[in-house]
Order: structure tokens, then sequence, then C-alpha cells
């Protein structure tokens, strides 16, 4: 009798799986699933976490044992996509990027927008000219550190945020001069309002480039973006259909 209830005992723990889900602002989420656990629950669980309503613009992302990004489908089983040994760790994304982020209603939609963009920012998937680059990096200074302070923000101060995959002491200069002489007053909210409506703006904004080939072997990426089809080499948009 003891055996067959501690053998039951087993089979019930082996049919829970550990998840960690890893969100915009780089905190983690630790949650306990069900084998059979559709995707729907495990992000309803996260949208409940973090008080979010406008759900739809928003994705779980997972990289599978070759390698290759995936998004979590929601009426599917979490356990059989994502064929890898527990504990199973994902990302909580922008999969759908608003055409106008600035008019979302929820202050927290918005903010976890900015985040993802800022990402896109520093992984250099938001492609842009020097200046416009400033003026965004310029608004996360403010949103981050507030109202420029001589007595804290000492020479250099803008080099000790990461903007980019990379940059040069001109641009981290021209950021700070932005930062003193054009955002002061500039709430966090506000500055992010501001970068979203900037970031909005540009050729790359929202796009998630997936490599290819064009027609003579050249390397390319195809991308989707809020405002249509784009096909990307190097840093230039070579064509674009619009939806």
């Amino acid at each position: 009798m003891l055996s067959r209830l501690m053998s039951g005992s087993s089979r019930s723990l082996e049919r829970e799986y550990s998840c960690t889900v890893r969100l915009l602002d780089d905190s983690e989420y630790t949650c306990t699933i069900q084998r059979d656990a559709k995707g729907q629950y495990l992000f309803d669980l996260l949208c409940h976490h973090m008080n979010l309503l406008e759900k739809d613009y928003f994705g779980i992302r997972f990289v599978d044992p070759d390698k290759q990004r995936h998004w979590l489908e929601f009426t599917k089983s979490v356990v059989k996509q994502l064929r890898s040994q527990p504990p199973f760790t994902m990302c909580f994304r922008v999969k759908f990027y608003p055409a106008d982020p600035a008019a979302l209603k929820e202050e927290i939609t918005r903010y976890l927008v900015f985040l993802q963009i800022k990402r896109d920012l520093y992984h250099g998937r938001l492609l842009c000219k020097t200046s416009d680059a400033a003026l965004l990096a310029a608004y996360i200074l403010q949103a981050e550190i507030g109202d420029y302070d001589p007595g804290k923000h000492h020479e250099g101060y803008s080099s000790k945020f990461q903007f980019f995959p990379k940059h040069s002491e001109k641009l981290e200069k021209k950021i700070a001069e932005i930062h003193k002489t054009e955002l002061s007053g500039q709430t966090p909210a506000t500055s992010e309002l501001n970068f979203l409506r900037k970031a909005q703006t540009l050729e790359t904004y929202g796009v998630d480039p997936h490599p290819c080939k064009d027609v003579s072997g050249n390397a390319a990426f195809l991308a989707f973006t809020p405002f249509g089809f784009v096909v990307l080499q190097g840093n230039k948009r070579v064509h674009f259909i619009k939806w």
C-alpha cells in the first residue's frame, strides 16, 4: 500500500516542471507547470505577475537544442515545444511592435515596449544615423538618472552606460551634451515617451531580421515590421513592401 502511494506521488512530481522566464528588465519569473500545460497558461501567469492588460503585443521566446529561436505557441504544450531538459528557460519579449507605441493605453505596456526597443538598440537591431542614436541614448539617460547634476555627473559619466554594441568617445560626448542642455526637467515617463516617438520613425523599428540570400547569392535579411515587409543588406534597407 505504502509503495503504491509513494509511486503515485513520484509520478505526480514527474509531471511538474520548473520554468524560468527572463523579463525585459532582466529580472526572472519562476513557476511550476504541469506536463500538459499549454503556452497560454504560462503566458497568462506572466501577464498576471506584471499586471499587464495589453497582452497582444507580447510573446515568449525560447531557443531549441539546435540554437534556433522560436516563439512559444499558446495552443500547444510547453514541454513538447521546448524539447530540452528541465528546468526550462525562456524570455518574455515584444512579438508585435505597435505602429504608434506612444498611443498605448497602459503605462506598463509603454514601459515594456521602451525596454524592448532599448534592448534592440543595444544589440544592433535598431539601426540609425549618429544624430538619432545620440538623441535616443540621451532619452535613456534622462529616464534612468534624471537631470544632469554637475555635483554627481562628472566628465565621461555617459560612458558608464552601454547603449550600443560599440560607440565612440565622440558619440558619448554628444549624448552627454544633449542630456545636459536639452532634456532638463523631463520626467522618466516623458523621456520614455519621447524615446518611443523617435524610435517609431526609424526604418528598422520593430525589425526582427532573419538571414537569407538574394538572387545573386549575397547575404541579406528578411523582416516583418509594423508597417510592412523589408529586406536589409548591411545597415541599409534595400526593399520595402507596405502592408
